[in-house]
């Protein structure tokens, strides 16, 4: 699905959640509330710095983007918004959402260390092919999340410095690694 077309599933899910199963659980459709509030702050606030934009403005072969993602997922609230605005600077590159929990599968064959974690961003050329691969975040609050969870931390806890991670990255991570990746 496009981007917009996620958006409207994302709005339907916060205003219908009983036509959605996965929804009708609180504790998900709680983090589905919070992500919308967070996607439309990165909607509003995050632009690609210059350096990005004239990088992904250089592209002149088309790319599919396609994210892997779901709507109760915490990493792809501050990753989505920017990964679109950041595609959307360039129209040789198209956005395809696909939902991890809903077939085709395609998350099955980007799994991370044997999990179906997400977001996950594909970047594929033209013919179908692999260009790159990202994901599920960058890799400083990877590596914060991995620590926090090696030394036992709370998942709450771990949450919460995950959010102050993004806010104070204000995406500049992001950008950098899928430069350096479509730079290969």
């Amino acid at each position: 699905m496009t981007f917009e077309n996620y958006l409207q599933q994302f709005e339907d899910i916060l205003n219908h959640p009983e036509n959605h199963p996965t929804y009708q659980d609180d504790e998900y459709y709680q983090y589905t509330k919070m992500n919308w509030t967070r996607m439309g702050r990165w909607l509003k606030r995050f632009e690609p710095t210059s350096t990005f934009e004239q990088f992904v403005e250089s592209i002149t072969e088309k790319q599919q983007w396609i994210i892997i993602t779901e709507p109760w997922c915490g990493d792809a609230a501050h990753s989505v918004p920017m990964l679109a605005k950041m595609a959307s600077k360039n129209p040789n590159i198209t956005v395809d959402i696909q939902l991890r929990d809903i077939a085709p599968f395609l998350i099955d064959s980007y799994l991370t260390n044997g999990g179906k974690s997400i977001p996950i961003l594909v970047i594929r050329n033209e013919q179908g092919q692999d260009l790159a691969v990202w994901g599920p975040r960058p890799q400083a609050c990877q590596e914060l999340f991995l620590n926090m969870k090696a030394q036992g931390a709370d998942f709450s806890e771990i949450k919460e410095e995950i959010q102050k991670w993004y806010n104070a990255d204000k995406g500049t991570e992001i950008q950098k690694e899928i430069q350096a990746l479509l730079e290969k």
